[in-house]
This record gives structure tokens, C-alpha cells and sequence, in this order.
């Protein structure tokens, strides 16, 4: 009986998890960059080429708010840990910290020599981290307002950036073909990773153990960072010239992509099975995310409608 079971079980665990099409929310007027639900579950926020960052109710899929601000298009933002402020990177050079119950800019982050294009928050909420054209990341004190570490590691576009969630490590991502990981009190590089193509994502995973990097030859690899090698691969998807997010979903049971052939990919985590592909958008994929209590999943495109779809499983 046991061994039905188990097999019963594999079974179920490969199944498609049959998330379909449920909102399409429209309100910007150029394409969409990123989208990112708060930590709460209760917002959706979307930037755009357009400068604005749009506010959603995920209950009712309904435009909340609209934050301007940024004199040019936002590529990335990031939601403090009590989702109460949102940090974004912005094309002008500069990040911006809003305060989403007064719909106000608090506070503008200025040292950047080009396009900020990527951004996070420490879980504490006390710290910033920003990665940008000009090759570096910067560490900001986010009451100061001020630099307080700039990291020069990398040869090329840094594209990601973030924390673990013990905030024992943070790391940063490149186009170079490395993803570097510091210890984040020597703010020091302690391990580091790549295969030499262009890194266009990376992301700790739930238990800051592993990293999924996302590498512009099609291929997304999760990797045992502390021990330089990956554990995991997906293929199946379209990536070798944008910058496209990847993300676990709730339960970290599948991965999730946006592709260069207009649809959103999921695969299951351990099997690495392609096990659902979304289609619906007309354009490249750039953005997607997960809520962090529902089955439900965000993505954004290229496609001159400019909107956001919503998936949820069944």
C-alpha cells in the first residue's frame, strides 16, 4: 500500500497546476516593466515606461492609487516588509521611496552614474540595495538618504539585486555573467557563480539557501550557492536578450517565468518538468510574480495594450 501511495502521490505532484486567466488590469499607457505584489497580499503595484507606479486591489483587481514622480520610465521597485513603502529604480538616475498611505515621494536617492535598473529592501526594511548601468550596486541608509557602500564588482549592466532572509547575505547579478554574493555585515564577496552567459535575473529562493539565476541562453538554473553549482535547471522558455523576472510560487512548489515568445512558463521545482504554459500576451514577457499567500500569478509585457494579466489556479 505504502509504494501505491508514493506513487499516487508523484503523480498529483506532477499534474499542470492549471492556473488560468482571471483579470486584465489596464491603466498604463506604455509597456509594463515589473509588478510585484506586497508582502501583505492586499496590493499589486506595476511600473512602466510611462514613469507611473500603479497601485491594484487584488480583491477586486480594481486601480487603486498612481505614484508620479520619476522623470523618466521606472525598470524595477521594491515593498518594504510592513508593505507600508515601496522603493523604485528609475531610468532618471534615481530611486524614490513612497510612502503608499500618503501617495507620497518621502525621500529621492541620488549617486547613480546611469540607469538604475533594479532595487530591494533588507528585511528589517532599514536598508536599500540598487544596482545599475553604470556597473554597481549601491547600499543605502534608507532614514539618511545617504550611500553608505558602493559594491564595483561587476563589468557590465548589474540586473538583480537582493537579501536573504536571515540578511546573512546579500548578492548582486550581471550581465557579465556573475552572480556575486556578499556577507552582509563585511559587505565583502563570499561566494560567487556564473557560466559566462549574461545573467538577466536572480532572486534567493524562500529559505535563502539557493539562488535561481535567469541566463540569456534560455536557461534558468537554481544553484547551491555557498558551493558554486547549480542543483536545477528549466528550459523550454525564450530568453537571450531581456532582462526577464523569474519567481517561486506560493509554497515554492513551482517556478515561474516570463519568456521572449509571449507567454509565462511554470515549471515544477523538483522534477524540473515544464508543466503549464500561460498564453495571452502579444509581446515579450518581461515581468512576473507571485502572491505570497494565494495561487495566483502577475505578469506584464512588451504588448502595445499595456496591460497586466492575472492568473489563479483552479
Amino acid at each position: 500500500m505504502s509504494r501505491i501511495f508514493q506513487n499516487h502521490q508523484m503523480l498529483e505532484e506532477e499534474q499542470s497546476p492549471n492556473f488560468h486567466l482571471v483579470d486584465t488590469l489596464r491603466g498604463h499607457t506604455s509597456s509594463v516593466s515589473c509588478v510585484k505584489f506586497s508582502p501583505s497580499g492586499e496590493y499589486l503595484a506595476s511600473t512602466s515606461f510611462d514613469t507611473f507606479i500603479k497601485l491594484w486591489a487584488v480583491d477586486d483587481g480594481k486601480l487603486d492609487s498612481s505614484l508620479s514622480g520619476h522623470k523618466e520610465g521606472i525598470s524595477d521597485i521594491a515593498w518594504s516588509s510592513d508593505s507600508h513603502y515601496i522603493v523604485s529604480a528609475s531610468d532618471d538616475k534615481t530611486l524614490k521611496l513612497w510612502d503608499v498611505r500618503t501617495e507620497r515621494c518621502t525621500r529621492t536617492y541620488k549617486g547613480h552614474k546611469k540607469y538604475v535598473f533594479c532595487t530591494a529592501f533588507n528585511p528589517k526594511s532599514n536598508l536599500i540595495l540598487s544596482g545599475s548601468d553604470d556597473e554597481t550596486a549601491k547600499l543605502w541608509d534608507v532614514r539618511a538618504g545617504k550611500c553608505i557602500k558602493t559594491l564595483a564588482c561587476h563589468g557590465d549592466r548589474v540586473t538583480a539585486v537582493g537579501f536573504d532572509i536571515s540578511s546573512h547575505y546579500l548578492m548582486t547579478s550581471s550581465l557579465d555573467g556573475f552572480c556575486h554574493v556578499y556577507d552582509a555585515r563585511k559587505r565583502q564577496v563570499v561566494h560567487s557563480f556564473g557560466e559566462g552567459a549574461p545573467i538577466s535575473y536572480a532572486k534567493f529562493s524562500r529559505n535563502g539557501r539557493f539562488i535561481l539565476a535567469s541566463t540569456q541562453d534560455d536557461t534558468i538554473k537554481l544553484w547551491d550557492f555557498a558551493n558554486s553549482k547549480y542543483v536545477k535547471w528549466y528550459t523550454g522558455h525564450k530568453n537571450s536578450l531581456y532582462s526577464i523576472f523569474a519567481a517561486f510560487t506560493t509554497g515554492g512548489k513551482y517556478v515561474v517565468s516570463g519568456s521572449e515568445d509571449n507567454n509565462v512558463y511554470i515549471w515544477h521545482l523538483n522534477s524540473r518538468n515544464l508543466v503549464q504554459t500561460l498564453e495571452g500576451h502579444s509581446d515579450v514577457v518581461l515581468c512576473v510574480d507571485c502572491h505570497p499567500e494565494q495561487n495566483v500569478i502577475a505578469s506584464g509585457s512588451l504588448d502595445s495594450e499595456n496591460n497586466i494579466k492575472l492568473w489563479k489556479m483552479r
